[in-house]
């Protein structure tokens, strides 16, 4: 399973963003890796020249193996809690979407 991480100008630790979205995203779906082909983060910061208030937005987006591509998105205050929302987020509608296929 790839997973790829795009910012926008405004989101800062590089590094640190990847690493972090690489753990959450692994612990939220890692035991779908065989399904999953690769997984898309975009981090962006909505209200750039603002300090308060949710404006940090993650949106992953999951690409199955002969599936339609799952997206989520979560608004935070800070990287941490968006990817962390995010990533709960798609881990339940990779859940629902497994389980309706095993279901059938």
């Amino acid at each position: 399973m790839q997973v790829q991480v795009h910012t926008d100008n405004n989101i800062h630790g590089r590094e640190e963003v990847m690493t972090l979205v690489q753990t959450s995203v692994e612990g939220a779906v890692g035991r779908f890796r065989d399904r999953i082909t690769r997984v898309e983060a975009h981090l962006s910061d909505t209200n750039s020249h603002k300090t308060k208030g949710d404006d940090i937005r993650c949106v992953l987006e999951a690409r199955l193996a002969g599936l339609q591509p799952i997206a989520v998105t979560h608004q935070a205050a800070t990287v941490e809690l968006a990817v962390g929302g995010a990533a709960g987020k798609l881990e339940r509608s990779v859940e629902s979407t497994i389980g309706r296929l095993k279901d059938r």
